[in-house]
């Protein structure tokens, strides 16, 4: 992961320590806000055409939405319920474990596919679009279980952004089940991280071809992408956290500023900038659309080209 972006993560996740113990009906909402978000998303991307409304009116009011498929509503249903088990697993401590991705992963197809609920794929597999063969049916067990000797061997030695990450991918190369990878994927992540008092990260289903594009580059070797791009989401929700807990801080988005307000302090266009947000080159957090930066990065930005410029 990035070494800017890195400290920026544990900087922001140490002022957020710093506010501790943090009020409960703020955090209650920001917890309603965040698992509302993270369900849409994390079916969206998958290809659940529920909308934010429609995923909250199932969710909160129990209400069948027409027009769509019983399949969609059981997926907002099981993964809200994912995220609960993923609670209390935090609560009771339990450890990470093989009968744990199967357990949660059982949740996400339960009434879906009860057939194959937490059971690792007997059938080899291809991923529609991807260059990326996941391993043989054969294998997976094993590679599950050495998946989990590798967190707990690198927990000490890896920061918990970059665990979180590597974990996500590491699970969704095996592909161990037929259905559900993905999602069950970006649960783990974020038990990882909420293990150690982060708030979930929530991968935007905007940012739906990028997330499958810096996959397919991590599967070709260039994982620095994806450790990024992880990194970014983990940063947007410690921002979202320190705004709702800071309401009057000077500081707008804990010094972010928008693209159009960026372009006050250099001789970029607008177009340019955005263009910079998303190619990674400036460093930059999306919020919803719109990206926002901040003024220490347009001038590390414009240090680095005019350093580029005198050599």
């Amino acid at each position: 992961m990035n070494v800017k972006l890195l400290k920026s993560i544990e900087g922001k996740k140490r002022e957020l320590d710093r506010l501790r113990p943090l009020p409960k009906a703020i955090v209650d909402k920001l917890r309603e806000q965040f698992y509302l978000e993270w369900t849409y998303n994390s079916n969206a991307i998958e290809g659940n055409t529920l909308s934010l409304q429609e995923t909250d009116l199932v969710l909160r009011q129990g209400i069948t939405i027409g027009n769509k498929s019983l399949r969609e509503h059981f997926e907002v249903i099981n993964h809200k319920e994912g995220i609960d088990s993923i609670e209390k697993v935090i609560k009771k401590k339990t450890s990470l474990s093989l009968n744990l991705i199967r357990e949660i992963h059982g949740i996400i197809l339960k009434n879906i596919d009860d057939e194959e609920a937490g059971v690792f794929r007997r059938t080899n597999v291809r991923i529609t679009g991807a260059s990326h063969i996941p391993p043989s049916s054969a294998k997976v067990y094993n590679l599950i279980e050495e998946l989990i000797q590798w967190y707990f061997h690198n927990y000490k030695k890896l920061s918990i952004p970059e665990l979180a990450a590597w974990f996500h991918y590491k699970l969704v190369f095996i592909h161990p089940f037929i259905d559900g990878n993905g999602r069950t994927a970006r649960l783990f992540m974020n038990l990882i991280l909420m293990q150690e008092g982060y708030p979930p990260a929530v991968i935007l289903h905007l940012d739906r071809k990028k997330y499958y594009r810096v996959l397919r580059e991590a599967d070709n070797g260039k994982t620095s992408g994806f450790l990024d791009f992880v990194g970014k989401s983990i940063e947007r929700s410690l921002i979202i956290y320190l705004n709702s807990l800071k309401p009057d801080s000077s500081q707008n988005k804990q010094g972010y500023i928008t693209l159009k307000e960026a372009t006050k302090h250099c001789d970029y266009s607008l177009e340019y900038l955005s263009l910079l947000a998303r190619t990674g080159k400036l460093s930059s957090v999306k919020f919803e659309r719109n990206w926002m930066t901040t003024i220490q990065a347009i001038e590390t930005y414009l240090d680095e080209v005019n350093l580029k410029k005198n050599k």
